[in-house]
C-alpha cells in the first residue's frame, strides 16, 4: 500500500511537472504584445500608412498594444533600434545595407543583426526645386540653399551621398518637412529632397505646387549608373512629371521595409507581426491605395537579395504565403 501511494505521488509530480513545462513553453511561444513602432515625421505621407500598420498589428495580435512614435525616419530609427528604444522601425534599404555592413553613416558603428520584418513600398526620391530658381539639373544646385530631407532620415542620407558622388556642394539647410515647405514658400531655399509614396510625389509637394511653381529634377543614364555604382540598394524608377505637363522623370528609388534587430525580437513575435501586416493589408491599402498592387511577399523576400536579411520568424511566414 505504501509503495502504491509513492507511485501515485510520483505520477502526480510528473503530471504537474509536465503541465508546468507545457505552460512555460506556451508562454514563451506567445508573441510580444507591447510594441513600439518608429516611423517618420508626422507631416510625411509615410506616417499615415505606418499608423495603419499599427492598427494591422493590433488586429492580428490579440491584446497587443502598439505605440506609434514619430521619428527622424531611417537613420534615426536604426540608431534607436541599436539603443533598444524601438521594437521595429521604418528603414530604407540603402540605409539598412550600410547599417549591416558598417559603411556610410554607420562606418565603425555596424548594426550587424538588423533584419527586415516586411516590405511595404518602393519609394522614389523627389528632388524638387522652385521654377523661379532657374535650377534644371543637379549641378545647378551648387552653392544654392537646399534642404536635404528630414534630419536623420534615409532621404537625407541618400541625398547627401548623391551630391558627394557628383562632387556638388549645395548650402545645406536641414529641417523638418514643414520647415522646408515654409522656407520654399518664403524663398529662403530653392528646394528640398523627400521620399514620395510609390511612384509619385509626396503630399507636401502637392500642397506646395498649389502656391509655388515647382520642378522635379531628373537623372540621365550616366548619372543613374554612377549613383547605382556608388550606393548599394538604390535603383531608378520612371515617374510621371506632374509639373505643368512636363515629360516623365527618372528618380532614385529604394525598397522600404520595417526592420528590427534579431537580438531584440523572438521568432514568434516576428512571425505574428508579418502575418498581421499581410492578413490585414486592407488597412494599409485604405491609407495608400497604390499598395493594392504591391506584392508583399516577393518584396519582403527581395530585401535579403538587396542586403538586409529577413528575420527568421518573418521569413517562416513569408515562405508560407501561397
Amino acid at each position: 500500500m505504501k509503495k502504491s501511494c509513492l507511485s501515485m505521488q510520483r505520477l502526480a509530480a510528473l503530471l504537474v511537472g509536465g503541465l508546468l513545462t507545457t505552460l512555460a513553453t506556451t508562454a514563451a511561444a506567445a508573441p510580444k504584445t507591447s510594441l513600439t513602432l518608429g516611423s517618420t515625421n508626422m507631416t510625411s505621407s509615410h506616417f499615415v500608412v505606418s499608423n495603419a500598420m499599427a492598427q494591422a498589428i493590433r488586429a492580428g495580435i490579440p491584446g497587443a498594444t502598439v505605440t506609434h512614435v514619430e521619428t527622424g525616419a531611417s537613420v534615426d530609427n536604426i540608431r534607436r533600434l541599436a539603443r533598444g528604444e524601438l521594437d521595429l522601425g521604418l528603414v530604407a534599404t540603402d540605409a539598412g545595407i550600410q547599417a549591416v555592413s558598417g559603411t556610410g553613416f554607420f562606418k565603425g558603428k555596424a548594426v550587424n543583426d538588423l533584419v527586415a520584418l516586411y516590405a511595404y513600398d518602393v519609394s522614389v526620391l523627389n528632388m524638387a526645386v522652385t521654377q523661379g530658381s532657374g535650377v534644371t539639373s543637379l549641378a545647378g544646385l551648387k552653392g544654392k540653399r537646399f534642404n536635404p530631407g528630414i534630419h536623420g532620415s534615409g532621404a537625407e542620407q541618400l541625398t547627401r551621398q548623391i551630391f558627394k558622388t557628383f562632387d556638388i556642394e549645395p548650402q545645406w539647410v536641414p529641417g523638418t518637412v514643414k520647415d522646408a515647405a515654409e522656407a520654399i514658400q518664403n524663398r529662403q531655399i530653392v528646394g528640398y529632397s523627400k521620399y514620395g509614396p510609390g511612384h509619385g510625389v509626396d503630399a507636401t509637394l502637392r500642397e506646395l505646387m498649389v502656391t509655388t511653381p515647382m520642378r522635379l529634377l531628373s537623372f540621365d543614364k550616366p548619372e543613374q549608373d554612377k549613383v547605382m555604382h556608388a550606393v548599394k540598394g538604390v535603383g531608378f524608377t520612371q515617374i510621371p512629371n506632374v509639373m505643368e505637363g512636363a515629360g516623365p522623370v527618372m528618380a532614385p528609388s529604394v525598397l522600404i521595409v520595417y526592420a528590427t534587430r534579431k537580438s531584440l525580437m523572438d521568432d514568434d513575435t516576428a512571425y505574428a507581426i508579418a502575418k498581421s501586416i499581410y492578413e490585414h493589408r486592407d488597412l494599409l491599402i485604405q491609407a495608400w491605395p497604390h499598395l493594392k498592387n504591391f506584392d508583399f511577399k516577393q518584396q519582403s523576400l527581395a530585401a535579403a537579395k538587396l542586403g538586409i536579411p529577413v528575420h527568421p520568424g518573418a521569413l517562416r511566414f513569408w515562405e508560407s504565403v501561397k
